[in-house]
């Protein structure tokens, strides 16, 4: 998976030039990566609701949507996306000779904290995603105490089950994820009224964090709600993404349990 530096001579080494269409990918960039070595960046992390890094930060760099023409008319060395590419930007990209690495989502700290050295490594920095995975480790080590009954609820209802890095997350923090009493999936969708006829003790909202949500996010039932059970602020990208999110997310969440228990 990694590639290491293209040397054009015994002291000037030559990083690949990088294109990401992925913007949990762009935040690793952003801490591992020089900036000139950044030939573009996912459209998504050039918008509000999507972006995992800083917008001042991202609109310093040229944004793509992924399609094989943007990406190669950038002349990368090295593409890195997630899981899911469309197939004819993957055939296309292998037919002109434009190396693609997919990272697939992470599905707990560990497995985070190595693909963030992985990226390093094959954009030629090593060293620096030693340095950002030890303080992802860092900033997640286990809290003591008993687990409080959580729940992360993003737009449209959708809840991060067993097996997802927010669920490692959440455990990690001193939570334990209350989708399973739902009886919910991996990635799945919770309707208001099952929330509201069996509420966790506290409910992570993405909404809230947002000001604002679909229909369903703002329904007067769910400001009732927050009489009975705490409700907090849960920004997306503390959900959507690992990396360096996570020292971020670890942080709101050991917030919100620290306003619980004191």
């Amino acid at each position: 998976m990694a590639t290491a530096p293209l040397l054009l001579g015994a002291a000037t080494p030559r990083y690949p030039r990088i294109v990401s269409i992925n913007p949990c990918l762009d935040a690793i960039l952003m801490q591992v990566a020089d900036a000139r070595q950044i030939a573009a960046i996912s459209i998504y992390s050039q918008d509000p609701r999507a972006t995992s890094i800083p917008l001042a930060q991202a609109r310093r760099f040229a944004a793509t949507s992924g399609t094989a023409e943007e990406v190669v008319a950038l002349r990368p060395d090295l593409v890195v996306a997630g899981g899911h590419v469309a197939p004819a930007t993957v055939a296309a990209l292998a037919r002109l000779h434009v190396h693609l690495v997919q990272y697939p989502v992470p599905a707990d700290v560990e497995e985070s904290a190595a693909q963030v050295r992985a990226v390093a490594a094959a954009i030629g920095h090593p060293d620096r995603g030693v340095a950002l995975s030890a303080l992802i480790l860092a900033s997640s080590r286990p809290v003591s105490g008993r687990n409080i009954p959580a729940l992360i609820w993003g737009a449209g209802g959708l809840v991060p089950g067993a097996g997802t890095l927010p669920d490692d997350l959440l455990r990690r923090a001193g939570f334990s994820n209350a989708s399973s009493a739902y009886g919910l999936q991996r990635w799945d969708i919770l309707p208001l009224e099952y929330l509201v006829a069996r509420p966790p003790r506290v409910l992570l909202s993405v909404a809230a964090a947002e000001g604002g949500g679909e229909r369903a996010e703002r329904h007067p039932a769910l400001a009732r709600l927050g009489k009975r059970i705490a409700i907090a602020p849960f920004a997306a990208r503390l959900m959507n993404c690992g990396g360096p999110s996570i020292i971020a997310a670890m942080a709101r969440l050991r917030t919100v349990r620290a306003e619980l228990v004191r």
